[in-house]
C-alpha cells in the first residue's frame, strides 16, 4: 500500500546523489585488495573511515540499515570472517545515533573523538575475533588505529567533496 504524499511533505529523492554516500563506501572498501607490499600492515580500513566520515559530517545521508550490506561487501572483499563489518559497523552507527541523542550539537573535533572511539572499537574487536589472543599484534594494531584515526579529517573532506554539487544546485 503506498502512502498519500501531503501538501507539505517534500517530494522523495530521485537524484543520483543519494548513492554517492554509499558508492564512495563501495569504492573505499574495494581498495583493501590493493595490491600492496609492506613490511609493517597499516593499511587503514578505508571502508570504515568513509562510512564514518557520511555518518559524522552528514548524518541523514546513509541510513542506520545501510551498515549492513556495506559491511557484508567490506567482509566479502577483505577476507574478515562473514559478519565481522556487519556487526561492528551496525553498533559504531547505534552508538552514533546514541550520542547525537545525548548531545544536540557537535563541532569537529567531538566528531574526531567519536570516530577515533569507533575505530578503536572495530579494530580492536576486529583483532579479538580473527586472531588468537597470544598473537603479538598489539604493536601494529595501535599503529593502525593511530594512522586510521589521524586520516579521518581526510575522509570528511572527501566527504564534503563529494556532496558540493549537490549544495550548488
Amino acid at each position: 500500500m503506498s502512502q498519500i504524499r501531503g501538501p507539505f511533505d517534500e517530494p522523495p529523492d530521485t537524484s543520483f546523489g543519494r548513492f554517492v554516500p554509499a558508492v564512495s563506501v563501495l569504492v573505499a572498501s574495494t581498495f583493501a585488495v590493493w595490491p600492496v607490499i609492506a613490511h609493517v600492515p597499516l593499511f587503514p580500513p578505508l571502508g570504515l573511515l568513509m562510512l564514518l566520515g557520511w555518518r559524522l559530517s552528514r548524518p541523514l545521508s546513509l541510513p542506520v540499515w545501510a551498515s549492513l550490506p556495506l559491511g557484508l561487501y567490506d567482509d566479502l572483499l577483505s577476507g574478515q570472517p562473514l559478519g565481522n563489518s556487519m556487526l561492528f559497523w551496525t553498533l559504531c552507527f547505534f552508538m552514533i545515533d546514541l550520542i547525537d541523542q545525548r548531545i544536540v550539537f557537535r563541532d569537529f573535533w567531538q566528531d574526531w573523538l567519536i570516530a577515533g572511539g569507533s575505530i578503536c572499537f572495530c579494530l580492536i574487536l576486529g583483532r579479538l575475533v580473527v586472531s588468537p589472543l597470544a598473537a603479538h599484534v598489539d604493536t601494529l594494531l595501535m599503529l593502525q588505529i593511530a594512522v586510521t584515526t589521524l586520516l579521518f579529517p581526510l575522509a570528511t573532506r572527501i566527504c564534503s567533496m563529494l556532496t558540493r554539487e549537490e549544495e550548488t544546485v
